[in-house]
C-alpha cells in the first residue's frame, strides 16, 4: 500500500501543476506516493508528460465538475494509501511536509492541515472556527480590525500565537488537507450537490467532527500558496457568500438560517464599493442571480 495518495483538481493550471509535482518527491521525504490529477477543464487536456515516471495518473473529467465533484472523481480513481491528501494545484510543498502532517494522525485525530505561506512568505490566516450567527456578525462589523476579539465573535483565527504550534481547529481553508485512509468512507463523499466551489471544506470538516474525530493544524508541515487557483472575480466572491448560506442551511433550522442570511446581506450592504459585495447582494436576494453563478445552483 502507498503511504500517500494525492488528489489534485486542476482547472487551467498547467504551470502550477508542474511546480506542485516537482515538489512532491521532497515533500514525501522517501515515502511512497501517487498523485491523481483531475482535469476539470473540458476545453483542454493535460500534457501527458505530467504522468512521466509512473507517479501520476491523469483523469479527464470531460466537464467542469466543480471542486467537490473533482475530488470525488479523483477518489474514485485513486489507488489505496495510508493517507489521502487533497491539494490545490497552486501549491508548492516544502520538504517533509507530508510525513509531518501524517505524524499528527492517531485514533482520534483523523485529519491535518499545514501552515500556509503566501507568495511573499507570510503566514496565511488559514484557521477557522465553526460558522455561527455571532461570528458572522463579528466578521461583518469588524473584518480584520480587532483581531484579538473574543472567539465567539470571529470566524477567522487572526492572532499570531495560534499559528506557532500544533493545535486542534474546527476547520481550515481547503488548499491542503491530509486525512486518514478510512475518513472518505466514514464521512462520505464531498458534497458536490451543494458546493460547486467554496465551503466544501467547512462541510467536510464538520462531518469529520460529527464522527467524533478532530483536525489538527500542523505548522511543522509547510506549503507555499501562489493563490492563482480558481482566480477571483465578483461572481466568485458572490459564490463564497452564497455557499456560506448553503452550508448554514444544511446544518441549522430555517429561523437561524434566516438570521444568518440577514447578517450576510448586512455584511455586503456596508461594502458597496466592492464589486464582489454588489454581486453577492444580487445573489443573496435573487434566485435567478444564483443560477448565473458558477455551478448554476439555486
Amino acid at each position: 500500500m502507498l503511504d500517500f495518495t494525492v488528489i489534485v483538481v486542476a482547472y487551467r493550471s498547467n504551470d502550477d501543476l508542474l511546480e506542485l509535482l516537482a515538489s512532491l518527491p521532497a515533500a514525501a521525504a522517501g515515502h511512497s506516493w501517487h498523485a491523481v490529477i483531475v482535469n476539470n477543464d473540458p476545453g483542454s487536456t493535460l500534457p501527458l508528460a505530467l504522468a512521466d515516471g509512473g507517479h501520476v495518473t491523469i483523469v479527464e473529467a470531460g466537464a467542469n465538475l466543480g471542486y467537490s465533484g473533482g475530488l470525488n472523481r479523483g477518489l474514485a480513481a485513486s489507488p489505496p494509501g495510508r493517507y489521502t491528501v487533497f491539494l490545490n494545484p497552486d501549491l508548492v510543498l516544502l520538504p517533509g511536509a507530508l510525513p509531518a502532517l501524517a505524524a499528527e494522525i492517531d485514533e482520534s485525530v483523523s485529519a491535518a492541515v499545514p501552515l500556509i505561506l503566501d507568495a511573499d512568505g507570510l503566514t496565511q490566516r488559514s484557521q477557522r472556527r465553526e460558522p455561527s450567527i455571532a461570528r458572522s456578525l463579528g466578521e461583518a462589523l469588524f473584518g480584520d480590525r480587532w483581531p484579538s476579539r473574543p472567539h465567539w465573535f470571529a470566524e477567522m483565527v487572526r492572532t499570531d500565537h495560534h499559528y506557532l504550534s500544533a493545535r486542534t481547529v474546527d476547520w481550515a481553508t481547503g488548499a491542503a488537507l491530509l486525512v486518514r485512509a478510512d475518513v472518505p468512507e466514514l464521512v462520505g463523499a464531498w458534497d458536490e450537490q451543494r458546493f460547486f466551489l467554496y465551503s466544501e471544506e467547512t462541510d467536510y470538516s464538520r462531518r469529520i467532527r460529527e464522527q467524533g474525530m478532530t483536525l489538527r493544524f500542523t505548522p511543522a508541515a509547510v506549503v507555499r500558496h501562489r493563490g492563482s487557483g480558481s482566480g477571483s472575480s465578483p461572481q466568485l466572491d458572490a459564490l463564497i457568500e452564497i455557499n456560506k448560506l448553503r452550508y448554514f442551511r444544511k446544518w441549522h433550522g430555517p429561523l437561524a438560517s434566516s438570521i444568518f442570511a440577514t447578517v450576510l446581506v448586512m455584511h455586503n450592504v456596508v461594502r458597496p464599493h466592492r464589486a464582489g459585495s454588489r454581486a453577492a447582494l444580487r445573489a443573496l436576494l435573487s434566485a435567478r442571480a444564483r443560477t448565473e453563478l458558477p455551478g448554476g445552483r439555486r
